[in-house]
């Protein structure tokens, strides 16, 4: 994981200098700096080892199915702290969420088997 974001803030590195042009913009103050220095060494930090115990305990397919969560819930908190209005297409993509972890989890595919036997 180390090794992905580094590599990947390295090639990102010219584009970040052609685009925004760090030296024409005001050194930000030390709140900034603080806030970017927590969120990278602490918040980061403690997605990625909680990301990685979970696939440890859990396995890869549960751990991307907790992926497919990521939508809904931030819709729900677009609505709840953004003042967004919920729409018939989330209500329809997160009907498709649904239905593509019933169809991954495989309990569905199992209850159907022993119906049909």
């Amino acid at each position: 994981a180390t090794g992905q974001v580094s590599c990947s803030s390295a090639m990102l590195l010219p584009v970040m200098l052609v685009a925004d042009k760090p030296w024409t913009l005001p050194i930000p103050g030390m709140p900034t700096i603080t806030a970017l220095l927590v969120l990278a060494l602490v918040c980061t930090s403690a997605a990625y080892i909680l990301y990685f115990r979970i696939l440890a305990e859990a396995g890869a397919v549960n751990l991307s199915l907790v992926t497919f969560l990521i939508p809904p819930v931030a819709i729900g908190l677009g609505i709840a702290f953004l003042g967004e209005v919920l729409q018939p297409r989330h209500l329809m993509g997160m009907a498709m969420i649904f239905l593509g972890l019933l169809l991954i989890d495989g309990r569905l595919a199992a209850k159907l088997k022993t119906r049909r036997a």
